[in-house]
């Protein structure tokens, strides 16, 4: 869908300088760029490169103000934030035609609210209901008593299971479980067999979260399992039961998280990090990739970061690493 540089000016609040009526088709790199792509700069060196590229117009901050331009610059004070603002009229899932795949299975007490799209093999279960410009891709299953908000893009092959709650503008790629059973037994003691514990809580999705392929996230045991607003979850995370994930909190791909864990807002966790449960990680810590951290054990300090296992503050682990490094020396 084309757009013109007016029309993605006023949608990211930005001043144009020269042709509004430029008409662009997508967005680019510098390098790759083509005519008819919008590319983006953060600063004056990489600003010649861009103007001197095939792309149409380009996104750069204040430094290119007072540039005599051949071609429309959009004056931003983020240029890489309106930049992925923009990327949003060009791969949105407005650009979905709304309506009903004839594949797909649709319960008739379902809600459905305007221009949802239902592609191939969707099944929709009893009293779900999914908010307007919502889009749920092929293959995906969606549980009763589901409730999914509007302006939600949902990939193919996508299982939400029932009575999960997920709030609007939510992003879940290909392959996500949400709301499957933890991982919870007692054990007999007369038999020494494991026994199934309840599983029957719920797990809460807040606005503008986005949930990466093939990840799960487990629903509370007797509670809920929730996972606050704006958090960004990579590619093949686990989040066991009970887990409190606070807003605007990143976790990168390969993590594991058992039971009831908090973790506050602002908090990044790298690759491949594992937290043992009841543990608890403070407001805006940073845990490094391979991070581990002890089963009841809390990190604290905002800003500040982590390493290790179990994990340490960076500079103490740095510490013992080089303390180690001297003892093997010596032999």
């Amino acid at each position: 869908m084309q757009r013109t540089v007016r029309e993605i000016a006023e949608f990211i609040e930005a001043r144009v300088i020269g042709n509004q009526e430029t008409k662009l088709q997508g967005i680019s790199s510098v390098g790759s760029a083509r005519v008819g792509d919008l590319v983006f700069v953060e600063n004056e060196k990489s600003l010649r490169a861009a103007l001197g590229s095939p792309a149409s117009a380009v996104i750069a901050g204040d430094f290119a103000s007072s540039e005599a331009c051949p071609k429309p610059l959009l004056i931003s004070s983020h240029p890489r934030l309106a930049f992925a603002r923009t990327a949003r009229l060009f791969f949105s899932s407005e650009n979905q035609r709304p309506g009903i795949h004839p594949s797909a299975v649709v319960h008739p007490s379902a809600r459905l609210g305007r221009n949802v799209s239902i592609l191939e093999r969707v099944v929709i279960g009893e009293n779900v209901e999914v908010g307007e410009n919502t889009r749920i891709g092929a293959g995906s299953v969606i549980r009763a008593n589901v409730t999914l908000g509007r302006d939600c893009d949902i990939y193919p092959n996508v299982t939400i299971y029932a009575d999960v709650r997920i709030g609007d503008r939510v992003i879940v790629h290909a392959g996500a479980v949400l709301g499957s059973d933890g991982f919870g037994y007692v054990v007999d003691k007369k038999t020494g067999r494991r026994e199934k514990f309840p599983q029957v809580g719920s797990l809460e999705i807040e606005d503008d979260v986005e949930i990466g392929a093939n990840t799960t996230i487990d629903r509370g045991s007797l509670d809920t399992t929730r996972i606050g607003r704006g958090t960004k979850i990579d590619n093949l995370v686990h989040i066991g039961h009970n887990c409190d994930i606070g807003e605007n909190v990143v976790i990168a791909a390969q993590t594991g998280l058992s039971g009831s864990i908090t973790i506050e807002k602002n908090v990044m966790l790298g690759g491949q990090v594992g937290i043992g449960e009841h543990a608890r990680i403070e407001e805006g810590v940073m845990l490094g990739g391979q991070g581990g951290v002890l089963p009841h054990k809390v990190l604290r300090g905002k800003g500040v970061a982590f390493w290790g296992t179990p994990a340490k503050p960076l500079r103490e682990y740095l510490k013992q690493l080089a303390a180690l490094a001297r003892l093997a020396r010596k032999d």
